[in-house]
């Protein structure tokens, strides 16, 4: 199988944009992420666009050839990709695996949605439409709700770690405040997370993620030869995709998500990487409780021993295994079909070493954790710096 190489990369500040369309975000990222390459557009083969919410939201489908009509180049075969909040990460992952198998060269992958414009209820209703509407969402069931579950479950298996929790904000805040892509560059400390207005408890306003307008685009190739403006080429050498069941009540376990194990499973096999060997890592954090769950299933640290990490400074920027140093979607935001690629491109930035303030001391691994729904789906990828 052949190698990957990211060419370009380019995406929009994450944040609230009412007045601008699907149409004017996909252009600024897609179009900075195909100067950025070098690459002439006529040797794209194929583009994937991660969308979740584009038909509910905005009344949009068919969002591929209006992607690729907007960045020029109709004529190229190209893909709406959906996996709920896992559907960025499903197109990189078919990014990939079109370049890897030698079915095209180069190949644009992107992500958008457009979401703030809406109201509360209608951005609700939509996102619960990634759950079992019939047997979860008819219930009132929402996704704060369900992974307050979550979060309650992994309290009686393990231990309460609910301080620990407003500690995930506080980095993911304290990361995103040097992230000038960031939606929320506010700075905020343990008791503002614990006094915060509760949404489900036992989370507050602070443990639960943005709603968020964005884009984010990337060029793949197989060719490593083509020059980018980087100071070091970025290969992406392992690639995985897991399952489990919709439902949170089908689960074997609802504090250790399988669809995780199984995607890092894969990619660190591809890339012939253990956890140990990742230097930084972006999870995805739709809540604080999910991000220390995800450390565990990654196999950074035991099962019921995220909390401590987190606590001791492990997942600090300057700790042993920084996790979300562009702020996560806690705080640099959830546009959730362009969050996969969005992770992706701060590994990418961390790892040619532009992350400038929050740059970290040793990046040369880096990891992207992307979930759909309640964790149904899961798309892990690992890059590394040449």
């Amino acid at each position: 199988m052949r190698d990957v190489f990211v060419a370009g990369i380019g995406e929009t500040p994450m944040g609230r944009y009412p007045e601008r369309g699907l149409h004017a975000m996909i252009e600024e990222a897609g179009s900075q992420a195909i100067r950025e390459s070098g690459i002439d557009p006529a040797r794209i083969g194929a583009a994937y666009i991660g969308n979740f919410a584009g038909q509910a939201l905005t009344g949009q489908a068919h969002l591929g050839p209006l992607m690729a009509e907007t960045l020029g180049i109709a004529d190229v075969p190209a893909l709406r990709v959906e996996g709920a909040c896992a559907s960025g990460g499903l197109a990189l992952f078919q990014a990939v695996q079109a370049i890897r198998h030698g079915i095209h060269d180069v190949v644009l992958v992107g992500g958008v949605e457009k979401m703030t414009h809406q109201t509360t209820a209608v951005v609700t209703g939509a996102l619960t439409s990634a759950m079992d509407v019939e047997f979860e969402a008819q219930s009132g069931l929402t996704f704060p709700g369900i992974f307050a579950m979550v979060a309650n479950r992994y309290f009686h298996e393990h231990r309460n770690v609910r301080r620990e929790m407003a500690q995930v904000a506080v980095q993911s805040h304290d990361n995103a405040a040097l992230n000038p892509h960031a939606q929320l560059r506010k700075r905020i400390d343990v008791d503002k997370v614990l006094s915060a207005p509760a949404i489900a408890d036992p989370f507050g306003l602070y443990d639960c993620s943005l709603v968020t307008d964005g884009a984010a685009f990337m060029v793949l190739t197989a060719d490593s030869l083509i020059s980018a403006p980087a100071t070091r080429r970025v290969r992406i050498t392992g690639s995985g995709h897991g399952g489990d069941s919709l439902t949170l009540h089908g689960r074997q376990s609802q504090t250790s998500f399988r669809a995780t194990r199984q995607a890092a499973a894969a990619a660190y096999g591809q890339a012939g990487r253990s956890a140990g060997d990742i230097d930084l890592t972006e999870v995805h954090d739709c809540f604080t409780i999910t991000q220390i769950i995800n450390t565990e299933d990654l196999g950074f640290f035991a099962a019921g021993r995220g909390g401590d990490a987190v606590a001791e400074g492990r997942t600090a920027r300057g700790g042993d295994k920084p996790i979300n140093t562009s702020g996560g979607l806690k705080a640099k935001g959830h546009p959730v079909g362009a969050t996969g690629i969005s992770q992706a491109i701060e590994i990418v930035t961390q790892l040619r070493g532009d992350a400038g303030e929050r740059q970290v001391v040793k990046a040369d691994v880096g990891l992207t954790h992307n979930l759909g729904g309640t964790a149904g789906t899961c798309v892990v990828n690992i890059f590394e710096g040449e």
